[in-house]
């Protein structure tokens, strides 16, 4: 999957670019710890602040999943690219 469809379905939800990458227990741990930690500050922070301000601590971890799901899609292309050694029965 090209890392630019895995950006944006990144950024649409938190841990669906991971999913779209087949990674998982990542796209579970990133919806569930976006959900968690937006949940605890929307429940901690003042009830005159923002929507931004009481759930700011579930988008920086969803924050952190973007770039995380685009390194990994990167890396996985890279590699699907690279040349495959040659097995001793001369197979690729």
């Amino acid at each position: 999957m090209h890392p630019k469809l895995v950006l944006l379905l990144a950024c649409l939800a938190p841990g669906l670019g991971h999913a779209a990458l087949g990674r998982w227990s990542r796209a579970v741990g990133f919806a569930a710890f976006t959900l968690f930690f937006a949940a605890l500050t929307w429940k901690l922070a003042p009830h005159d602040r923002s929507l931004v301000g009481r759930t700011a601590a579930g988008l920086f971890v969803w924050a952190l999943s973007i770039p995380d799901a685009y390194r990994s899609a990167v890396l996985r292309e890279r590699l699907s690219k690279r040349p495959r050694p040659l097995t001793a029965s001369g197979a690729a």
